[in-house]
């Protein structure tokens, strides 16, 4: 016999992942201390999922150059915001202010593309079809915002030692 959820779990978790954007792309948004500790976990996450993107891209051919696409245009935009990145500190703190419409809007793009995904009716299909519903465009915003974060990453870490 399967297990049935309650029926509230489905909210909690939008809710949950609503939570965890907002927290996202508010760090896009004004002066941000720089706390070394989070950047490190942060940059090894990063990495641990950008290497699950290649391996996905290498097992889904239909979406590898969307992901090579993405990371490269990602690559490319951060280094770009990392230029527009004003490092100051406050009250004797080191922190910095982003370049807010590159990686909020880079974030908002992501989150129309999965909504867009989800009003298409692209994930009612179950976790059986996950392969074959893989989409180029959505593996390479993530890219794209994944190889973004890496550079703002490492680049905030080299400029703040």
């Amino acid at each position: 016999m399967p297990a049935v959820l309650p029926v509230y779990i489905p909210w909690l978790m939008t809710a949950g992942f609503g939570w965890l954007y907002y927290r996202r792309i508010r760090r896009h948004f004004g002066w941000q201390p720089w706390r070394p500790v989070r950047n490190t976990v942060r940059i090894c996450i990063l990495a641990l999922v950008s290497v699950m993107l290649v391996v996905a891209a290498l097992y889904l051919p239909h979406v590898a150059w969307g992901v090579a696409g993405g990371a490269v245009s990602g690559v490319g935009l951060g280094v770009f915001a990392l230029k527009h990145t004003q490092i100051s500190p406050r009250d004797g703190q080191p922190g910095y202010i982003p370049n807010p419409w590159i990686g909020g809007g880079l974030a908002l793009l992501l989150v129309g593309r999965l909504a867009w995904r989800w009003y298409a009716g692209a994930f009612s299909q179950g976790m059986g079809h996950g392969a074959a519903n893989a989409s180029p465009l959505t593996l390479a915003l993530a890219a794209a915002l994944v190889s973004y974060g890496l550079v703002q990453a490492v680049g905030l870490a080299l400029r703040l030692r």
